[in-house]
């Protein structure tokens, strides 16, 4: 069985989307006949040495009083101590630069093959997370991701959009754009058909529907759209919004301060992030689902492949989501979903209005999101494609 290093600076289990994705991934290993071991930080409740799905788990220990960049540099320092202490691994499968970058630049001494999951590059995405980041900090980060991306035998990412940004950053650039989209695999998030079964909609006399947003409170995702929106709603139905994840202290403030502002405070309900295995009953008793995803450069530039439009599509409800690339992938636009014009409320409260106004549309574009992902979105036929990146690199 070949041994394959998979490396991820995110907690596994948590109710991130990014847990979600690596223990399907592990999943499709292990039963593709791997030997796969994670390396995942703790949160100081996980044990440090574990099993899941098949796999055997390390989890790095973290300084929890240090910032985010510090605890990242010891999380890398730590791979690069293990990959030394313990050879054999045909294949180094990592998911960011913290550790990516020592581990391709030190692939050829120590015998693997290299595989970058590119799922969200920190030169984007930081800055969402830690406004006023230092410029040549942010510009020595981006350097070194292109750096592993050159370094790395086989790089693979969850949509079309992230794939064309990778290629733009250079790669091999005597190669025409063409070539270079070659190189990377898109594989695109799934959903397990088991977790998630399609129930009835539910009726919506003598109460207040229910709209639902399930996921990070980061400022990428638009919730400030969606919020803006809610009291042109409220002009002509009455609505409940539900708002479910995990935001930091700031986040939290700002949008607490954005609904009071608004007035808004008895119809918007903010709970904290809930085990996966929850949110399909919150699905479940949802009457639309919402992804609001504004307009910027982490999704119209970087791209992403939101797990929550995938599974508010198998859940069975109808989607209303923003108008990009990265969700046209996924659905079709008034088939499976009403799109509205990213960040405009205007346009999010009237097609909103419509889906409330109309049942027969809701139940339509509900039957018909929930046939499409469970057809063409599944972890099984991510897996599969996994397998196959596998096959060539060990080829």
């Amino acid at each position: 069985m070949p041994k394959i290093l998979y490396t991820a600076f995110d907690i596994v289990p948590s109710p991130k989307g990014a847990s979600t994705h690596i223990l399907h991934n592990i999943r499709g290993l292990v039963n593709g006949q791997f030997d796969v071991h994670l390396i995942t930080p703790t949160d100081g409740l996980l044990p440090t040495e574990d099993t899941i799905a098949g796999a055997r788990v390390t989890r790095i220990p973290q300084d929890l009083t240090q910032n985010f960049l510090a605890r990242a540099v010891h999380f890398g320092k730590s791979v690069s101590a293990h990959l030394a202490l313990h050879p054999g691994y045909q294949v180094v499968h990592f998911r960011n630069i913290w550790d990516g970058f020592h581990i391709a630049r030190n692939k050829t001494k120590l015998g693997y093959k290299t595989l970058f999951e590119v799922n969200g590059l920190p030169s984007i995405e930081l800055k969402y997370h830690y406004p006023g980041l230092d410029s040549e900090l942010m510009a020595k980060i981006k350097e070194q991701e292109i750096a592993t991306l050159h370094l790395s035998d086989a790089i693979i990412c969850p949509s079309r959009v992230t794939r064309d940004y990778i290629a733009s950053l250079g790669l091999n650039p005597s190669t025409s754009l063409r070539t270079r989209r070659k190189l990377v695999t898109v594989i695109p998030n799934g959903v397990s058909p088991s977790d998630f079964s399609a129930t009835p909609l539910p009726h919506r006399d003598g109460r207040a529907p229910v709209l639902l947003y399930i996921g990070t409170l980061a400022d990428w995702q638009g919730l400030d759209i969606v919020i803006k929106a809610l009291p042109k709603i409220l002009e002509q139905k009455p609505v409940h919004l539900h708002i479910v994840g995990r935001g930091r202290s700031r986040q939290r403030k700002m949008l607490a301060r954005q609904i009071r502002k608004l007035g808004i405070e008895e119809h918007v309900f903010v709970q904290p992030a809930v085990p996966h295995h929850e949110i399909p009953g919150l699905i479940a008793n949802a009457d639309i689902c919402v992804a609001p995803l504004g307009l910027n450069d982490r999704n119209v530039t970087q791209g992403a492949c939101p797990i929550k439009v995938l599974e508010y599509m198998a859940g069975g409800r109808p989607l209303l989501a923003s108008n990009m690339p990265i969700v046209r992938e996924l659905v079709r636009e008034d088939v499976d979903a009403l799109l509205f014009s990213p960040n405009d409320p205007d346009d999010l409260a009237r097609q909103a209005l419509a889906l409330l106004n109309d049942f027969d549309l809701s139940q339509r574009l509900a039957e018909s999101a929930s046939q499409r992902v469970l057809t063409n979105f599944t972890w099984h036929q991510s897996q599969k494609k996994l397998l196959r990146v596998y096959e060539k690199l060990l080829a």
